[in-house]
């Protein structure tokens, strides 16, 4: 069997590793082709070309790099064309995924599945249509999500979110952690997560610092740590040189992916409380049970157009699993730095009520049942024609 799969950021890039893995757990005479990052070059494949390519968000971000991303788009779709794979799997990222998918259906009957369903439910709701033109499967991540793509003609399947199946940090491992950066049990440790994209850390970096010399004028034995994603964590060094802490940034540049993993686990799970970009982070944070505000902010060109097509108030996934809003959000005009270091002193004051938000989001996405990557393997392959379970 052989699968063409791309994803086009780190997010992306854990759930084609999960989906890799259950592929290869289920047809062991797997073939992968395709572009991803660590994880899924973890699990065979030989990328293309760089992910970090593709790692760009917002309209006024993604301008400059057009032309070299519709050359991409053009070079990737005619690979799949040329390698003429069982399936084309795409995993988010849809302004490049979604495009090779469509070359592709207009030169080829290549079966075309997308992984993560499109927020219709939150915005530009026409997108569900348009993809149904060119994708013949969905795998979504939420269970409310299937009706939106099946009323389009597309089939779909809630296959849970691999966060769920992510193991987390043992006591042992965060005993270790507070070790090795000297922290004490009896401070506060707030985790900060500016992001994995460049724009997203240069943007929020400087409001965050603002918002940490409020909150370290009441907290002064506060520590702080900043996990790093690899293609940013030079700039995090850089943006956080000018915070009134001196973080402790983990670095996963030239360390293996285990002990990365490890720690960035032992740091969700021993942090007390933590200040996070919106997606999938959040996840992260509710499987750690680590309460959490979220702030985020765009290019001021992209903020104007997303706010007037956005349909729901929230941007949150614990707060939309769980259909509640207690995880208080800054997001583009409320991305300052009194209103952030407000929201986490009133977090501080009283995490219980997003815990419980927490707890009930990691069970309605699938916790404790099967692995979600073996979930979207076995929907892949039931879906194929002539399908077998076995090679």
């Amino acid at each position: 069997m052989r699968v063409f799969i791309i994803a086009g950021e780190p997010s992306g890039d854990k759930l084609g590793g999960a989906l890799m893995a259950g592929l290869r757990h289920l047809r062991p005479d797997v073939q992968f082709d395709g572009v991803g990052g660590v994880m899924m070059q973890a699990q065979g494949l030989n990328s293309r070309f760089l992910m970090d390519e593709l790692s760009v968000m917002g309209i006024a971000e993604v301008l400059p790099k057009y032309r070299h991303l519709k050359r991409r788009i053009a070079q990737t779709a005619q690979a799949v064309i040329d390698t003429n794979p069982d399936v084309l799997i795409t995993i988010d990222s849809p302004d490049f995924s979604l495009r090779v998918a469509k070359l592709v259906k207009k030169l080829s009957d290549i079966r075309c599945v997308h992984y993560v369903a499109p927020t219709v439910w939150a915005w530009r709701p026409k997108r569900a249509a348009k993809m149904a033109k060119m994708i013949d499967h969905v795998l979504a991540l939420f269970p409310f999500e299937p009706p939106y793509m099946e009323a389009e003609g597309m089939d779909c399947d809630f296959v849970g979110h691999p966060v769920v199946a992510e193991p987390v940090a043992s006591e042992d491992e965060k005993d270790a952690f507070h070790a090795k950066y000297g922290l004490k049990k009896a401070a506060i440790l707030l985790l900060v997560l500016p992001g994995s994209r460049k724009g997203e850390v240069t943007r929020l970096a400087k409001v965050l610092g603002e918002a940490l010399k409020t909150i370290l004028a009441k907290h002064p034995d506060m520590r702080v740590v900043v996990p790093a994603a690899g293609p940013v964590a030079k700039l995090v060094e850089q943006e956080t040189k000018e915070w009134p802490i001196v973080p402790i940034v983990l670095d996963p540049r030239g360390r293996k992916l285990d002990e990365v993993m490890v720690e960035k686990r032992a740091a969700f799970a021993a942090a007390d409380f933590a200040i996070a970009v919106s997606g999938t982070v959040a996840l992260e944070l509710a499987a750690a049970r680590t309460p959490m505000i979220s702030a985020y902010d765009l290019n001021w060109l992209s903020r104007i157009v997303i706010k007037r097509m956005v349909k729901i108030d929230t941007g949150n996934l614990i707060n939309l699993v769980s259909d509640t809003r207690h995880v208080p959000e800054f997001i583009g005009e409320k991305c300052r730095a009194d209103l952030i270091s407000e929201g986490l002193e009133k977090l501080i004051l009283n995490p219980q009520s997003q815990l419980d938000a927490m707890v009930d989001t990691m069970n309605q996405l699938g916790q404790d049942g099967e692995n979600p990557g073996l979930r979207a393997a076995l929907a892949v392959l039931a879906r194929m024609p002539n399908h077998k379970s076995e090679p």
